[in-house]
């Protein structure tokens, strides 16, 4: 269940917050709870009692180590990580490493592997990060461990966030697990259904516009895919994936909002970065915050010489790669950034700041190819993808695409990079986070988020064509 689907919008969403804004206070969280119980069993019953026991496990052990003295609290936390990366390696990358030793095997002359292939739970690499986060915190000593199993759970299994992140770190939401008063407020409520209807927005009426397209060319033969067709649907697919996201998280931190949960922001406006250092601390912020205090930092961060900094750069991104999908073409896509991350830090940077503004353009053009590595079925149809883009193949007449198309991809335009101007950067953010919120900016809140709920809706109900990008990692 995805939240721009009519089973979430018409059905799942208001028979919850009917229930949740009616419960007394002591009953929210078992509300809550039960919810994203029957949320993911939706979409990955069978492996909800697996995905229960690793809970209990992990509560269990971290339990153990706050009560054990300090080498025996190693243990425990080994265990803890070994028990959730192992699920992880498990179901995300059995495929992958058998289908490639099966290859290896049949070009020297062996039998190919035969084997049944293993399912990717909904959400594990989200839900995997947060249950080592809540260990390591606890290990680090900066949150004591919950007391109570079903806040624990809730943690880790809370709806909106489960599938597809913000990955919420458990000193960000400790606190509101037990108290969410400070947060529970008829402002709080109707900034948190405006960033939903604008996430909606986002996923249903631009991202999805352009996604369809993006699958068309992606999918064509290269043969038919002349330089500027290339280049289309490399745009078309940057700006898909970033509504697709964004707009997923805007929807979370917006049901969160409802909830009384305050959950960290994971885009801020990144295709106005002036280098790829500055994308990765504007996109999918979370997981990068993630990846530099749970990994860089401790290989050493920047406390090493050049050389290993490098290697640690490199290291974080390709893992990051990996974690994103178990294929070569995402482990390329990690090694690009890492590259580039690298080159930041030896000169590109410093001619960035000589560009000013206008660093901008090779910024977003650079992220544009890394996009195509990751939206190719392979490496090798990435690299062939890229090929046309940079043939000399260029016909006089543009390709015949929809008005549709073009609108939606003037407007994605106008969305990614008015940001650019400091009066617009975060408009929404300084509209969401005055408090009182005036009568008059409430009304007009009011209004516009029921526009774009509508505007949303039908969209939803008259459109087929609804994927979700992020739904499989």
């Amino acid at each position: 269940m995805v939240f721009s689907s009519s089973l979430f919008l018409f059905y799942f969403l208001p028979g919850f917050l009917l229930l949740y804004l009616l419960a007394p206070t002591r009953l929210k969280n078992a509300v809550a709870l039960v919810a994203s119980l029957l949320f993911y069993a939706w979409g990955g019953l069978n492996f909800l009692a697996l995905f229960l026991a690793s809970v209990v496990l992990n509560f269990s052990l971290i339990r153990l180590m706050d009560a054990a003295v300090d080498w025996q609290k190693r243990i425990y936390l080994t265990v803890s990580i070994l028990l959730n990366v192992g699920m992880l390696f498990y179901f995300k990358y059995a495929n992958f490493f058998l289908e490639n030793l099966s290859e290896v095997k049949s070009a020297v002359g062996g039998e190919a592997l035969h084997w049944r292939q293993v399912v990717l739970p909904i959400g594990i690499s989200f839900f995997t990060f947060e249950k080592l986060t809540y260990s390591i915190d606890v290990y680090r000593g900066v949150n004591k461990p919950l007391r109570s199993f079903w806040d624990f759970l809730l943690y880790i299994m809370l709806f909106p966030k489960m599938i597809a992140g913000p990955i919420v770190r458990f000193q960000e939401i400790a606190g509101q697990l037990q108290d969410r008063s400070a947060f529970d407020t008829v402002d709080q409520k109707l900034a948190g259904l405006f960033r939903f209807g604008l996430g909606l927005a986002k996923k249903v009426l631009i991202a999805n516009a352009l996604g369809q397209e993006a699958d068309r060319i992606f999918g064509l033969a290269p043969a038919d895919v002349s330089a500027p067709l290339a280049w289309l649907g490399a745009v078309a697919y940057t700006f898909q994936i970033y509504f697709d996201f964004s707009g997923y998280s805007d929807m979370a931190i917006g049901l969160g909002r409802l909830m009384g949960f305050q959950f960290p922001e994971n885009f801020n406006n990144p295709y106005i970065s002036r280098s790829i250092t500055e994308f990765w601390q504007r996109w999918h912020i979370t997981l990068g915050r993630w990846m530099r205090d749970y990994l860089y930092i401790p290989l050493g961060g920047n406390r090493v010489k050049p050389a290993r900094l490098y290697l640690n750069l490199w290291t974080v991104f390709l893992l990051s790669g990996f974690w994103h999908g178990a294929a070569w073409n995402f482990i390329a896509w990690g090694a690009y950034h890492g590259l580039f991350l690298i080159l930041d830090r030896l000169f590109l940077l410093r001619l960035s700041r000589r560009l000013g503004v206008l660093s901008i353009v090779p910024t977003f053009l650079i992220t544009m190819v890394g996009w195509v590595l990751f939206r190719a079925e392979s490496l090798s149809a990435a690299l062939t993808f890229i090929g046309r883009m940079f043939s000399a193949e260029w016909p006089r007449v543009l390709p015949d695409l929809s008005r549709e198309f073009w609108a939606t991809l003037g407007l994605a335009s106008v969305c990614a990079f008015m940001a650019a101007l400091p009066p617009v950067e975060r408009w929404e953010m300084n509209w969401l986070t005055a408090e009182p919120m005036p009568l008059r900016r409430a009304v007009g809140l009011g209004l516009l988020t029921a526009v774009l709920l509508v505007l949303s809706a039908s969209y939803v109900i008259s459109g087929s064509f609804n994927p979700f990008i992020y739904f499989r990692f």
